[in-house]
């Protein structure tokens, strides 16, 4: 059993193969097309889809002018496509601890890792559950910082009905395989900011500016462009994100119900008000159970579970590169070494979930490799 499996049909198919007739494959009107849907799903003024969701991170911190002799304050357990974006534009990522609760920042250790040098928070919602972002804006405008929603898992999720990505001063989504939908690789940017839009719009083709004849190049920008192909899978896709945001909920709610009386593992917490969509369903073990040992034992039961990410200042780049800027984050690997990732997407069946915890329950009860 697999980790995850995008929800594919023939509709996709057939969507492809109408761009491929057409001739017209590059960033098109099907790519517009994508960018209205998008924009009325998540309720953001403006949109632009990109080749992936690192890339729009990339080109989200440009447009903010956010550069050399910058730093960006990120939560330390992410995948580190988050620092790499940060530090590819010339910036310092500051990592700092999340709550270990949800796995997102802890806007106390925000306040803590500011210095004069910080221009941004780049907030990460985990696994599809929203970060707080209540708090993170008023740090924000306490301290004049931007906000950048890394929201590569959240398309979908919500806090009191208002969608993850339309917080900050903009949001990236992520249409990776392993995200809710899917467009093979791709991303998106959303914001309600005028100025900020124009400028990603000139970065993400070239820096060009159409005028009626031909392009003027006003900046050095980039070729970060979703081609109609790859766009024309995500419409279908999106028609399909209800739907998709119903069944992986269904599914972990028998998962709350068949794991909630395991002691020796924390099942996700979800504040109240906020709309988790359960991108990955990650559990936290105890602390002296080895999480790579279980992951080996339900590979005999055929079945994939992973770590749920990464601690990017425990990463070998990284742990020498942050050195001088981020402080300890014990939270964050603890989840990096606790945290398991259990199967789930929409095609599963009951039977499947029961297997799951059927077969985490027996592993678990034989104390695999406690330390």
């Amino acid at each position: 059993m697999k980790i995850t499996k995008p929800y594919i049909s023939r509709s996709e198919a057939r969507a492809v193969a109408k761009v491929l007739r057409s001739g017209n494959l590059t960033q098109g009107e099907v790519s517009k097309q994508f960018e209205v849907e998008l924009r009325r799903t998540v309720k953001s003024r403006y949109a632009f889809v990109t080749s992936s969701a690192t890339t729009g991170l990339h080109l989200a911190l440009d447009a903010l002018d956010i550069g050399l002799g910058d730093e960006v304050i990120i939560p330390d357990f992410s995948f580190p496509a988050t620092a790499n974006a940060v530090i590819k534009v010339g910036a310092t990522p500051v990592c700092v601890d999340i709550d270990l609760e949800t796995f997102c920042i802890n806007p106390e250790e925000i306040v803590r890792s500011i210095s004069p040098k910080t221009k941004a928070i780049m907030p990460v919602h985990a696994f599809g559950l929203c970060a707080n972002m209540d708090q993170i804006l008023q740090i924000a405008k306490d301290f004049k910082l931007k906000v950048i929603e890394d929201a590569a898992c959240a398309i979908g999720s919500t806090i009191n009905s208002k969608f993850a990505g339309t917080f900050g001063d903009c949001g990236v989504f992520s249409f990776h395989p392993r995200k809710l939908i899917t467009t093979g690789e791709g991303g998106a940017i959303v914001t309600d900011n005028e100025s900020l839009a124009d400028q990603i719009q000139i970065l993400r083709s070239h820096g060009g500016v159409r005028n009626a004849f031909y392009f003027e190049f006003v900046e050095a920008g980039y070729n970060f462009r979703l081609s109609d192909i790859n766009s024309a899978v995500g419409l279908v896709q999106l028609e399909k994100l209800e739907t998709i945001i119903q069944q992986r909920r269904k599914y972990a709610a028998a998962y709350m119900d068949l794991l909630g009386d395991i002691s020796n593992l924390v099942l996700p917490s979800i504040p109240k008000g906020f709309g988790h969509t359960f991108q990955s369903f990650v559990v936290l073990l105890d602390p002296e159970i080895k999480r790579d040992r279980v992951i080996e034992e339900m590979r005999k039961f055929d079945i994939e579970t992973t770590l749920g990410t990464y601690s990017i200042s425990a990463q070998p780049y990284f742990s020498r590169y942050l050195t001088e800027t981020s402080h300890p984050c014990p939270q964050s690997l603890r989840a990096f070494n606790s945290s398991l990732t259990l199967p789930l997407y929409p095609s599963m069946k009951s039977s499947d979930i029961k297997q799951v915890a059927e077969s985490l329950r027996r592993v678990l009860s034989q104390n695999p490799d406690r330390a």
